[in-house]
């Protein structure tokens, strides 16, 4: 996610925005988990995972709004 914006952009929105920050580390570590639970690295039962997985949306589509709310000032 946001693979597309220039480092530099998104360095100055991190700079800018520490709990923009803290939430997209937190949405880079929870698809991690998801990735190797789904390849079976990671031991985890079914409604853990899907736990992970809304929560790792939910992370994603705040971290959407904030980047198009800051984008937009």
């Amino acid at each position: 996610m946001f693979e597309a914006q220039p480092h530099a952009e998104m360095e100055a929105v991190f700079q800018a925005n520490p709990d923009f920050r803290r939430l997209y580390h937190h949405h880079q570590e929870l698809d991690k988990k998801v990735m190797d639970a789904e390849l079976g690295v990671l031991p985890i039962d079914e409604t853990t995972l899907a736990q992970m997985k809304r929560e790792k949306l939910q992370a994603k589509d705040r971290l959407i709004k904030m980047f198009d709310d800051i984008q937009q000032h």
